[in-house]
Formats: structure tokens, C-alpha cells, sequence
């Protein structure tokens, strides 16, 4: 086997590998520039979020009525970039 030696350098990796794993992720610098811009990504701002979700027929039919008005506004606005830079 081994012997005290190995047994000493297995502990002493043990113990390394876990504390310096917290230093170097659980640095607020590391967190301030790795996490948070990777979240902005991932996640969609509040504004962007509806907040307020209708809780009656009435007002998901005028919710899903106004995210199609946007929908089409958002594809007659791309038609008309394509046709001026087509041009």
C-alpha cells in the first residue's frame, strides 16, 4: 500500500481542494464579473416581465390581443428594413 505519506498528501488535497474552491468562486469581484452580466443574459430584465397576470378570461384575451398587435407592429416594421435595404 501507500504508507503514512500518501495518506498525508490525500488528506492535505482534501482539504485544498474545497477551501480554495470558495476562495476563488466565493470572491464578490469574481461574482460582480462572471455571474451577474451571464444572468442579465440568461434572465429578462423586471421591465421586460409581466408582473401583473390576468386572472380572468377577459383579461388574458386582451393580454394575448396586445402581444399579437406587437407581434405584427414588430414584423410590418422588419418588412419595411428589408425592403429599404433591398433597394
Amino acid at each position: 500500500m501507500g504508507g503514512p505519506n500518501l495518506e498525508i498528501f490525500k488528506f492535505s488535497l482534501y482539504l485544498f481542494v474545497p477551501i480554495a474552491a470558495l476562495v476563488h468562486f466565493g470572491d464578490p469581484e469574481w461574482y460582480r464579473t462572471t455571474v451577474i452580466p451571464y444572468r442579465e443574459k440568461l434572465f429578462p430584465s423586471l421591465d421586460r416581465t409581466n408582473q401583473r397576470i390576468p386572472t380572468d378570461q377577459a383579461g388574458v384575451r386582451e393580454e394575448l390581443a396586445r402581444i399579437k398587435a406587437e407581434r405584427i407592429a414588430r414584423r410590418a416594421q422588419r418588412e419595411a428594413e428589408e425592403r429599404k435595404s433591398a433597394e
